[in-house]
């Protein structure tokens, strides 16, 4: 009797110590940005500390079909509405869809455009760059639409997050991943802090680089060295995706057709030299992002990407919607 008591206290210890230990731990399990999740680090480290402007919430209102001057067909980078905003300001009615929704831009695509009523001139295709050989493939394979029924398009959107703070404690995760994120931190601190330190590939896809000038260029604490994507390749787009371009501006006869392509955060930081961006730019009149983001790495823009994010600040998508502005207004 006296050992099952002693071993029934000594367990009761252990799982106390345990649970403080894991409650103490627990806020770093709580994760803002998608890249300090797949990586498990903390968003004390990594999460960003400058403010971005602040939008006004009239300008995330959804034009219906019929009555938008421009229709938006994009990825996550669009399904927001943050860069469009920059279209309203203007005075554009801005309908978006998503991919997901909009299938491809198939041989039958202005018969079906004609059918759901849009009579605007202009048709933004927004692609982020490790999606667009296989976006335009796609596209080009398909012969009739394919759309889905989008419930949340008319949702009333909010403005993104004007100011932040990352040490705000957290609770709703798990002990297991704030135990994890505790031992990542001190890890790849030590690795980051070495001198001749310059990428590490972690687990679940993610990749931490230093960047030049990072701590000009980012505002969290460990801003010498910023999250990525592992699997953003570094060779450029082929000729073969402009030619699959040309092709698909041929059954845009009715509407002018806007290329968006949105560079990989890797590109923005590392291989800014593509050429794929001055040749669409030159052949399509797309709006060439990839000048844009380099511009604003040269001013030194804090945040263009946070280092949390795969996707942009609210200051990046602003840039990136003032230049697909300027396309349009240059195509009137």
């Amino acid at each position: 009797m006296k050992h099952a008591k002693f071993f029934a206290l000594t367990s009761f210890v252990l799982l106390l110590g345990y649970g403080a230990v894991g409650f103490y731990f627990l806020p770093l399990a709580g994760f803002q940005g998608d890249l300090t999740r797949m990586a498990l680090l903390p968003e004390s480290q990594y999460g960003q500390r400058q403010s971005q402007p602040v939008l006004e919430a009239k300008l995330f209102n959804q034009a219906a079909m019929a009555d938008a001057d421009v229709l938006v067909i994009g990825d996550s980078f669009s399904v927001d509405h943050v860069w469009q905003t920059e279209l309203l300001k203007q005075g554009l009615k801005v309908r978006t869809e998503t991919w997901d929704t909009v299938r491809g831009v198939c041989a039958d695509f202005m018969p079906w455009l004609t059918a759901q009523g849009f009579k605007g001139k202009f048709v933004v295709l927004e692609i982020i760059e490790r999606n667009i050989h296989d976006g335009l493939q796609k596209s080009l394979s398909c012969t009739a639409m394919d759309t889905h029924t989008n419930i949340a398009a008319d949702r009333p959107r909010q403005p993104p997050a004007s100011s932040f703070n990352p040490d705000t404690a957290n609770r709703s995760g798990r002990m297991s991943i704030g135990f994890q994120t505790a031992l990542n931190a001190a890890h790849y601190q030590q690795l980051t802090d070495a001198a001749d330190f310059q990428s590490l590939a972690l687990d679940n896809g993610a990749t931490l680089a230093r960047v030049k000038n990072g701590c000009e260029l980012f505002s969290h604490r460990r801003c010498a060295s910023a999250l990525f994507l592992t699997g953003e390749k570094t060779e450029d787009l082929a000729d073969e995706d402009l030619a699959a371009v040309a092709k698909l501006n041929e059954r845009l006869a009715g509407v002018t057709p806007i290329w968006a392509f949105v560079p990989n955060k890797s590109t923005s930081y590392f291989y800014p030299d593509k050429q794929f961006w001055n040749k669409a730019e030159q052949r399509f009149n797309a709006p060439n992002l990839l000048r844009v983001n380099q511009q604003a790495i040269a001013n030194k823009t804090v945040d263009l990407y946070p280092a949390n994010n795969t996707h942009f600040s609210t200051t990046g998508y602003l840039l990136m919607g003032a230049a697909i502005y300027q396309t349009i207004q240059g195509a009137r």
